[in-house]
């Protein structure tokens, strides 16, 4: 999982070789089993889930939340060819649903379970807020541009074919004119959910932004 480096890297480290047992065990430790409980009902993934996924992240982030720097400095040890330091800050307001400046396990794991394992319309709404930059209920063509521009800068000049330097801002009056069903300049959630599901182009750029997750 890319956005959970701690348990990966931590993982395949000849220094530390839990078995799931003892990832559990440990694990149970630090958990309330009410909070993780409640997390369950408000996740798709099971307790044992949970407590391996919350050692992972303590493991990463001792302090149990991550702010804006780190969510940075981490996502960049996956895109070294590019800066993604951009897109890093539009997906970290993403997972910050309360905008408090940090992302707790509870957001880390309310998003992830949504990415992982949501319903299409669930991915949709949540992309959604992603380009609503503003978080006004709107997407406007400079807010998906300047998502757009963000992939474009993180994927890097090693893409191939190469990219031409207006690609993203093509790209954007393609996707944007097909969603802006009433054309008054701002995309709503709805022809933001109705244009993705129905037309099966749009769908395939969407993957763009699901293989940068």
């Amino acid at each position: 999982m890319k956005l959970l480096p701690c348990s990966a890297a931590k993982a395949s480290s000849p220094a530390i070789q839990y078995s799931v047992e003892d990832e559990l065990e440990m694990a149970t430790v630090r958990h309330r089993p009410e909070a993780l409980e409640l997390l369950e009902a408000q996740s798709k993934f099971t307790k044992k889930e949970l407590q391996i996924l919350y050692r992972g992240f303590k493991n990463e982030c001792p302090s149990g939340v991550v702010n804006e720097e780190t969510f940075k400095e981490i996502y960049s040890q996956f895109f070294p060819q590019g800066d993604s330091t951009t897109y890093a800050h539009f997906l970290f307001n993403a997972f910050d649903t309360d905008h408090n400046g940090a992302v707790s396990f509870e957001d880390f794991i309310k998003g992830l379970s949504i990415l992982l394992r949501g319903t299409v319309q669930e991915k949709l709404n949540w992309a959604f807020n992603l380009y609503d930059i503003n978080k006004d209920g709107f997407i406007t063509k400079e807010e998906m541009l300047d998502i757009m521009k963000a992939i474009y800068d993180m994927m890097g000049k090693c893409t191939y074919p190469v990219l031409k330097e207006d690609a993203p801002r093509q790209h954007v009056e393609t996707f944007f004119q097909k969603m802006d069903k009433n054309k008054d300049g701002v995309v709503t959630i709805d022809e933001f959910i109705e244009s993705c599901q129905k037309d099966e182009n749009i769908m395939r750029s969407m993957q763009l932004f699901e293989n940068v997750i």
